[in-house]
């Protein structure tokens, strides 16, 4: 067991660009993100060396209800406004299909970056809108996402950037788009910085994680990715290799596909089940998931691999949409059920 200041330092000296953590709400992943600021800050004489994303970014924006405009608090991030403009957020906004157009509104001093943004109806930019809870939260998101892309870090807060749940409040669908966002994040800055995402969200993490070490541009990040699941007992914590764990982490994700299995099946969930069958090909000694699926009677299961592989591409989440045709419905429930039945996982469910 550690303190967050000692697992802040292991992430630090970690070697890999790419760190994910995987941990519980209430876990410490803020603390975590805040002990990460101090370790580095003091490795660097009291500067910043980073940009964190995390619930203290989110307070930076505050409604004025009065005027219906959306008020950015000053801080050491405004001297970077300059750098972009609405169209770069715009492009970030694309694939989430907003329905508003906004506006910049910049302080009279040019240094001092943007004092609040204004709202409007698509067509219509003579009435101001408050938009909804979960499009602010993604327009704050893509607004970070932008100023991760300036080049003005040159030199100043450019050895790391800390992501600290970016997904809370999102639907699932949204979920996944930004799961697709952070990987262009990941590509872009590789070589340039450290980058470390924590989320109580397994799905974003095992998706990633799955894109990394297993997707078609896996060799550009071989040896520069990281996985670990943070939990906690009382007030020291320990940050777990989950492939040490691997029993642990299937059960978790079976739990996810067992939920969506009762309730509603999403474009992503496919993604998580090859996941399981891959892990479980891996176990048996094969390469293919294909095989288990004909261990288990899926027939013909060239088909169903070439749905299963169509449908857990990243690309997925910008260009279809969120829910299933009732056959691809019927294949996942097909899949799951003989799973379960094949090899009888305990999945510990409510």
């Amino acid at each position: 067991m550690s303190t967050l200041a000692e697992i802040a330092q292991q992430l630090k000296n970690s070697k890999e660009n790419i760190i994910l953590v995987y941990a519980f709400n209430s876990t410490g992943k803020t603390q975590l993100s805040v002990a990460y600021k101090n370790v580095t800050k003091a490795a660097n004489g009291g500067k910043h060396s980073g940009v964190y994303y995390n619930a203290f970014s989110e307070d930076l924006f505050v409604w004025d209800n009065d005027n219906v405009k959306l008020t950015i608090t000053p801080s050491r991030l405004n001297k970077f406004h300059n750098s972009f403009t609405e169209l770069d957020i715009s492009k970030k906004l694309t694939p989430y299909k907003p329905r508003y157009e906004f506006f910049f509104n910049p302080n009279k001093d040019s240094e001092k970056g943007f004092d609040s943004i204004t709202f409007y109806k698509k067509g219509d930019t003579t009435t101001p809108i408050k938009i909804a809870r979960g499009e602010e939260r993604i327009f704050i998101w893509c607004f970070f996402l932008t100023l991760f892309d300036v080049e003005a870090w040159s030199g100043e807060q450019n050895a790391h950037f800390f992501i600290d749940d970016p997904v809370s409040s999102l639907d699932d669908h949204n979920i996944f788009v930004t799961a697709s966002t952070i990987f262009e994040l990941l590509e872009n800055q590789l070589d340039k910085r450290k980058i470390i995402l924590t989320s109580h969200h397994l799905g974003i993490i095992s998706i990633l994680d799955d894109w990394l070490n297993k997707g078609e541009k896996k060799d550009k990040f071989k040896s520069k990715n990281k996985v670990y699941i943070l939990e906690r007992d009382e007030e020291e914590h320990s940050l777990i290799n989950p492939r040490n764990s691997v029993l642990l982490y299937n059960l978790r994700l079976l739990q996810l596909l067992d939920s969506a299995f009762r309730s509603e099946i999403y474009s992503y969930h496919f993604a998580l089940l090859r996941q399981v069958l891959e892990n479980i090909a891996s176990f048996l000694g094969v390469g293919q998931f294909s095989y288990v699926l004909e261990q288990i009677g899926i027939t013909p299961e060239q088909r169903v691999t070439d749905i299963v592989n169509a449908l857990s591409h990243k690309k997925v989440y910008y260009f279809e949409s969120d829910l299933l045709v009732d056959d691809n419905k019927t294949i996942f429930k097909e899949v799951y059920s003989k799973l379960i039945q094949k090899y009888n996982f305990v999945i510990h469910t409510d």
